[in-house]
């Protein structure tokens, strides 16, 4: 967290130009109010607080002090886990002279307010366990088999088993329109690090597979939820911008499982120490427990269990469904292609894992103030298919170039990412949001394990990686069709615009 009672002092020049700078209301991280003036023997020149913002507490005043001005500026801001980032952000920001006028490219186009911040800041850490639980096994599927004697055919059947165990999630999604989100996020935060953590004690590949059936589909519960929060706590031009937090916040969790990678080349069987470490998490699951709330629009009056939107629900989980048949092989057999075909071992596999995915989490970013300033559909539209180009051509070639292609393909991927996450939550009302999540969820899944299953049959067959990811790429196609065609926009509209139910309910 950015600690409290932090205090950032300048000293200006004193000449009519920069006070009238120093003089104009900051509206970039916060919206100013000008507090009256009053006869101060100090020198005061202007004194400002914080009208609507993030901070808990925000005072700036500017003083004459000689032939300079003093501008200070007050300021507590507590970001849940993530204060490290955000402090010499904040920090830096404060202490500049020129564009106060507008929010900078890293912070949301709205101002959020503490408890906004709050919530944000939970949900990311929250995104972390999510992550490194639902990477565990993708990460560690390959020494595992090579463990147990298993070849491309059982990985791949294997995969789909575990994304099969979505269904094992249902519950969770249902209980969170009936009984609320804070409570089933509390259970699932707490179960999902456990089950999965009984991988490291697994005696056979099946076993392993077993738990994971279930470890998995729990972290991918907690995923769904968490971005339920956010798109119902956030502003209507800021919630794209949360899901690219999310998925930063995704890709550290993820970065972890990767990290710690080198340790399966300890010897035979060390790859159960991932499993072990996924404990860790537990500890966010503490603090969520302790201090996430309950979302404002699940409190106020809803509809209880609506229809579901049928042509909504299709269009997004046509999204879904034809995404994943290419996504989910290209992630889940990059590390079997990598010491196959390349050569690679478990050192080398994190570090090009961690090289080329990196870079992303700037398109992240990116991408996520563009879905929200500029809209979704058109980034959508344009970034998916380069995106889907590049990482399949990354299958296709060796050396720097197939470094180069993944990274370029990831870059541009995640561009797309935060626009299409958010409509898992967006198009739905309050009464039914979880549970569209959680079978858009099962959606994304089915076309995932149609494509493992694919991937392993003509892997085994005597397919190159490059025709497989080439051959599967071809399903981004109908993507686009659907997006070009049916996907409606939804940048700048409140949920209550895009589910006029709720708002009904809510009169």
């Amino acid at each position: 967290m950015t600690g409290p009672g932090s205090t950032l002092t300048r000293a200006w020049p004193d000449d009519p130009t920069t006070l009238a700078a120093l003089s104009e209301q900051r509206s970039d991280l916060l919206v100013e109010h000008r507090e009256p003036e009053d006869a101060d023997p100090g020198g005061t020149v202007a004194e400002w607080t914080q009208k609507h913002g993030p901070f808990r507490d925000y005072r700036r005043t500017l003083r004459q002090d000689g032939d300079q001005l003093l501008e200070t500026t007050s300021y507590d801001l507590r970001v849940p886990w993530f204060g490290w980032v955000y402090r010499p952000l904040v920090h830096g920001r404060l202490r500049r002279l020129d564009a106060r006028d507008r929010s900078p490219w890293w912070a949301p186009s709205d101002h959020l307010d503490p408890r906004q911040v709050l919530v944000l800041g939970l949900v990311a850490a929250l995104s972390m366990a999510s992550a490194f639980i639902n990477t565990l096994f993708t990460q560690t599927v390959n020494f595992a088999a090579d463990d147990f004697g298993t070849g491309d055919w059982g990985i791949g059947v294997g995969g789909a088993i575990v994304r099969a165990g979505i269904l094992i999630a249902m519950p969770a999604a249902l209980l969170a329109d009936r009984i609320g989100r804070r409570r089933v996020i509390g259970f699932v935060a707490w179960a999902a690090p456990i089950v999965t953590a009984m991988g490291a004690l697994a005696p056979s590949f099946g076993l392993l597979v077993a738990t994971q059936a279930i470890g998995r589909p729990l972290g991918l519960a907690l995923d769904f939820l968490i971005a339920v929060v956010a798109i119902e706590e956030m502003p209507r031009n800021s919630r794209a911008y949360a899901v690219s937090v999310m998925a930063l916040a995704s890709g550290l969790g993820a970065a972890v499982a990767v990290i710690a990678l080198p340790l399966a080349d300890l010897g035979v069987g060390a790859w159960r120490l991932l499993y072990g470490l996924t404990l860790v998490w537990l500890v966010v699951a503490v603090d969520a427990v302790r201090r996430l709330p309950e979302t404002i629009r699940f409190e106020i009056p809803h509809v209880v269990r609506p229809p579901l939107d049928r042509r909504r629900f299709a269009v997004i989980g046509g999204i879904a469904l034809l995404a994943n048949i290419f996504v989910a092989p290209a992630s889940f057999f990059q590390n079997r292609y990598l010491e196959d075909a390349r050569g690679f071992s478990a050192t080398t596999i994190a570090a090009f894992t961690l090289a080329t995915a990196t870079p992303a989490a700037l398109g992240l970013v990116i991408g996520g103030r563009i879905a929200d300033a500029r809209g979704r559909r058109r980034l959508i539209a344009t970034a998916l298919p380069l995106g889907t180009v590049f990482v399949a051509a990354s299958y296709a070639v060796g050396g720097p170039v197939m470094w180069g292609f993944m990274t370029t393909g990831a870059v541009i991927g995640s561009l797309a990412y935060p626009a299409i996450s958010v409509y898992r939550s967006e198009v739905f009302p309050t009464g039914n949001r979880g549970r569209a999540a959680g079978l858009l969820t099962v959606l994304a899944l089915v076309g995932g394990i149609a494509g493992l299953l694919a991937a392993g049959g003509l892997l085994d067959a005597g397919w190159s990686y490059g025709r497989v990811m080439g051959l599967l790429a071809l399903a981004q196609i109908g993507v686009i069709a659907i997006v070009v065609t049916s996907l409606p926009e939804t940048a700048h509209r409140s949920l209550e615009e895009l589910n006029p139910l709720d708002r009904i309910a809510g009169r």
